[in-house]
This record gives C-alpha cells, sequence and structure tokens, in this order.
C-alpha cells in the first residue's frame, strides 16, 4: 500500500463497500408467483424495525464525503504538475466508465443469449434491473466528480457561501418535486455535490478545525434536526425511500457522518494501522468500484436462475430465507472473485508511461454527454436490455475518445523531480484515480 495513503479514509470506503454488498444480500428477493410473473421485493426494506437501523447504517453520504476529501486533495495535485480541469475530468471518467462499460457488455451479452435461449422475457427484465442500482451511483458519483474542480476553486474563495448555496438548491428540488417529480432528479447533481463539499472542509482542517465538543454537537444537531423533519411528515423516516431521488436527509446524515469521521479519527488511525487491517483494506480497496458494480447484477443473476430450477425458495422474511442468507453471501462471493481476477485491472490506472497525453476539451465534453445519454434515460424510464446495448456501446465510445490519463496525474513530483514541490495537505489524500 502506498506510504502516502490516508488509511482512515481507506477504512471508511471499505467498511461503507461490505456494508453495501451484506446489505444487498438481505434485500434482494425475487418472488415467481402463479400465474408466471416475477417481481423483486425488498425483504429488509420492507421490516418495520430496519427504519431506525438504517438511518444509522445508510452510508452512502460518507462515499461522497470520502469523495470529496481525495477528490480535493488530488486536483490540488494535478494543479501543482501544470495539469487543467479537463486533465482531471478526463482521468475520473475512465476510471469509472471502463469498469462499467465491460459490465454493460457482458451483462447485454449474457441477457440476449438467454432471450434466444427461451427464458422467460420478466426474468431477464428483473435481471437487467439488477444493474440499475449500482449504476445510479456510478453517475451521481461522476457528476458530483466532474463538478469537482470548479466547486473546489468556489470553495477557495467562499467555502461557506459555496455550500449554502447548494443547500439551498437542494430545498428548493425538495419544494417543487411534488409539482413536478422529474426535477427530484436534479438532486442528483445538487445534493451530492453538496456532500462531496463536506469533505473539502475536512481535507483543509488547519486551525478553524471544529474540536471534540464541536464535532459531537454537529452530530447531535443534525440528527435532531433530521429527526424534526421527519417528526412534521415533510420527509419519509425510511432512508431508503430517501435515496432515489436523494433528498434534504441525505445531507443531513452527511454532516453527521462527516464530524463522526473527525470525531472518531484517532480511533480509526489505530485499527487502520494494524497489519491485518491494513493488508484486508489493501486488497478490497483495489477493486472497490468493481465490486460495487459487478455485486448486484451477479446477486439478481443468481436469484433469477435460481427461480428457473427445483431449487428450494422460501419466502422471503421467513425464518428459512433468513438462515440462508449466510449461504448467499458465500455464493456471491464466490462468483465475485473470478469476475475479479478478469476485470479488476481495469480500475488500475490506465496510463501509458511516456505516450499519453491530454486530450482536448472537446472531446472530454462529448464522453460525457455519451456517457451521461444512456445514463438519464436509465434514471427516467429503468433500465431494459436494449438499454444495456446502447449504454455499453455509449460507455465503449467515451473510452476511445478519453484515451489514456496524462502522465503528469500520476507522476509525484519527488525529490530532485522536475516537477513543482506538492503542497502538504493536512490530510494526505488516497490521490486518485
Amino acid at each position: 500500500m502506498r506510504p502516502d495513503r490516508d488509511l482512515v479514509i481507506d477504512l471508511a470506503r471499505f467498511f461503507c463497500l461490505v456494508l453495501v454488498v451484506v446489505g444487498h444480500t438481505m434485500m434482494v428477493s425475487p418472488v415467481l408467483h402463479p400465474d408466471g410473473t416475477v417481481t423483486s421485493e425488498n425483504t429488509l426494506g420492507n421490516q418495520h424495525w430496519f427504519e431506525p437501523v438504517v438511518w444509522v447504517l445508510q452510508v452512502m453520504p460518507l462515499f461522497f464525503v470520502a469523495g470529496g476529501i481525495t477528490g480535493v486533495q488530488s486536483w490540488r495535485r494535478l494543479r501543482a504538475r501544470g495539469g487543467s480541469a479537463f486533465d482531471f475530468m478526463q482521468a475520473r471518467m475512465l476510471r469509472l466508465i471502463r469498469p462499467a462499460a465491460v459490465l454493460l457488455a457482458v451483462m447485454f451479452t449474457g441477457l440476449w443469449a438467454a432471450r434466444l435461449a427461451g427464458v422467460d422475457p420478466q426474468v431477464i427484465q428483473l435481471l437487467a434491473s439488477g444493474a440499475g442500482m449500482p449504476l445510479w451511483f456510478l453517475a451521481a458519483y461522476l457528476a458530483a466528480q466532474l463538478n469537482l474542480p470548479l466547486l473546489a476553486r468556489l470553495h477557495a474563495r467562499a467555502p461557506w457561501l459555496t455550500l449554502a448555496g447548494l443547500t439551498s438548491l437542494v430545498v428548493a428540488v425538495d419544494c417543487l418535486r411534488g409539482m413536478m417529480p422529474a426535477l427530484a432528479y436534479l438532486n442528483m447533481v445538487f445534493l451530492w455535490c453538496a456532500v462531496q463539499q463536506l469533505g473539502f472542509f475536512l481535507a483543509d482542517g488547519g486551525p478553524v478545525a471544529p474540536g471534540r465538543p464541536a464535532l459531537a454537537g454537529i452530530i447531535l444537531g443534525s440528527n435532531l434536526v433530521l429527526g424534526l423533519l421527519v417528526w412534521l411528515g415533510l420527509y419519509s423516516g425510511n432512508m431508503l425511500v430517501n435515496l432515489n431521488p436523494p433528498n434534504l436527509t441525505l445531507l443531513l446524515l452527511g454532516f453527521s457522518q462527516a464530524a463522526a469521521l473527525q470525531l472518531f479519527r484517532p480511533v480509526l488511525a489505530w485499527l487502520a494501522s494494524l497489519a491485518w487491517a491494513r493488508r484486508v483494506i489493501g486488497v478490497g480497496g483495489r477493486w472497490a468500484m468493481t465490486v460495487y458494480l459487478w455485486h448486484l447484477p451477479l446477486l439478481a443473476a443468481m436469484s433469477g436462475l435460481l427461480l428457473l430450477t427445483a431449487f428450494p425458495q422460501p419466502a422471503g422474511g421467513t425464518a428459512a430465507w433468513w438462515w440462508g442468507r449466510p449461504l448467499v453471501l458465500l455464493a456471491l462471493i464466490g462468483l465475485l472473485l473470478p469476475v475479479l481476477m478478469l476485470f479488476g485491472r481495469l480500475e488500475e490506472r490506465p496510463t501509458a508511461p511516456a505516450t499519453a497525453l491530454s486530450r482536448p476539451a472537446a472531446a472530454v465534453v462529448t464522453a460525457a454527454v455519451v456517457v451521461y445519454v444512456p445514463v438519464v434515460d436509465a434514471a427516467l424510464n429503468g433500465l431494459t436490455l436494449g438499454l444495456l446495448g446502447g449504454g455499453a456501446a455509449c460507455f465503449a465510445l467515451a473510452v476511445l475518445l478519453l484515451g489514456r490519463i496524462p502522465v503528469r496525474f500520476v507522476t509525484d513530483s519527488a525529490p530532485g523531480g522536475s516537477g513543482p514541490p506538492l503542497p502538504r495537505p493536512p490530510i494526505r489524500a488516497n490521490v486518485e484515480p
């Protein structure tokens, strides 16, 4: 593992990833009805006792807080080397869409073959929908990261005003979404950019950083405000319902989780420094995006294929169903291992030592548009087999437009090197991609 990495951020990301994968194994529950129709139930999400639990375990804001920390530090380091905002956008898109392009292509090929083999179209649609949930995160995270250079400049000039402006946009969308439901999807950008800004504050550190009492006050205050909004009936108390499209409740959770990350940083740093923890985090973090993108499609595929067999299918929520969850998790890990061996390398830095050059701004912007055409369609109309094929083609075209990451993006300015000295941030960033 690189010595300049912030192990606390690596640990936080690893924890979030494990929690998401384990949680999804307790949610996906396809049901084959007597009339032959197939539906999918969210067994865990339908449990009343789960609402207060998911209030604590809804860690998606923490993903974006961590992305803000690492992203703004990567951007500052890139600027110190003479890089541009388009270099940053190029690198971010390549790191994220290369694994996604392969996922979409494999899913389209496999499901099309299943359709030709006579598999029920409803089962195919169920499996196609399995790719939709991880892709919404990819789209939201990519939108936040593509806006990061602009938001970092605004943050440098007026940090609190920038955060207040984004928060105002989130609230405005929430107020108008009742009249125009499609507007709610704007918060896929506004909300997650606002949460990402919280990571900027943590990355800044310095003498004005809040102390432990202030951090505890932020955690308590944000949860009290969130509880008040739920009690007034303005928002649902189920944080899964609030997730897609997101609303103000996720920003309040972001405040709480960002403060908790700082409050417990000494304990997390000690835990992350243990030899066994460093090894586990290193292995898990190396292919985190591949695990995230593939785990739910594989889970949906496994569940869907079991419907076609005589294998016992206990009803969701029964004792037999719950006892079977560890076996499902083990089976999912078994399916993920060969996927990581085959496609995990796509997450590694796609850099050529002497030939990778910056792409023209027009190529980078065109690639972003090409990527978001199928993504927006899927968000508004749902993911279909045809859209899987179109999305794979669009993502592949974007990769061709982007080429390779410029060398200076990943070349550290070591002592005696030709580049300018790098800033020493209060938090050591995990330089990405």
